[in-house]
């Protein structure tokens, strides 16, 4: 599906982008602080999707070696869960990891789990909260009348993608030390 393909690679972006690099943002964690009223409101708007490296060349060459994505910079700020960043032995970013095709809460589950197959899950710090799970998507966001997806306490906030996606997320493999 190429909607997925270009949200996947958006998604990866966002985490290998130097400017996200901070322990605060952590994807995805950014989903509560751009929303309006956020402090980064407006955010998902500031990069855009370079179309050309999205959509160029044959589509019959997409998720193949010869992807004309390979090698482009994609650009493009997603704010929803499915894209980590692969830190190595030593804590330092190596690059990212964009997964969609279902929730963004099923995407943030298989990204984690492909990353953690990868031994590229040394993180360095997170909102969590959790010192063992330190980028893990969290699940704070209270609902308020008016509000689509209400108030996240710690500013960090995910929605649920469904009544079990707390508890899948609590189950993921710790990170390597």
């Amino acid at each position: 599906m190429a909607g997925s393909r270009v949200i996947s690679a958006q998604k990866a972006n966002t985490r290998t982008r130097s400017a996200f690099r901070g322990s605060h943002c952590r994807r995805p964690n950014l989903y509560s602080a751009v929303q309006p009223g956020g402090s980064l409101y407006g955010l998902q708007a500031s990069n855009p999707v370079d179309t050309g490296v999205a959509y160029g060349g044959s589509p019959s060459n997409y998720g193949l070696s010869n992807d004309p994505m390979v090698g482009g910079r994609i650009g493009g700020v997603n704010v929803f869960g499915g894209g980590l960043g692969l830190y190595n032995a030593n804590g330092k970013l190596v690059g990212g990891i964009g997964v969609s095709g279902d929730t963004s809460c099923a995407d943030h589950n298989v990204a984690w789990l492909t990353r953690s197959g990868l031994k590229l899950d040394f993180v360095p710090g997170g909102v969590s909260g959790d010192p063992t799970h330190k980028d893990n998507i969290v699940f704070d966001i209270t609902p308020q009348p008016g509000q689509t997806a209400g108030v996240s306490a710690g500013g960090w906030g995910h929605p649920h993608c469904g009544p079990n996606s707390p508890r899948a997320s609590r189950r993921l493999p710790q990170h390597s030390r």
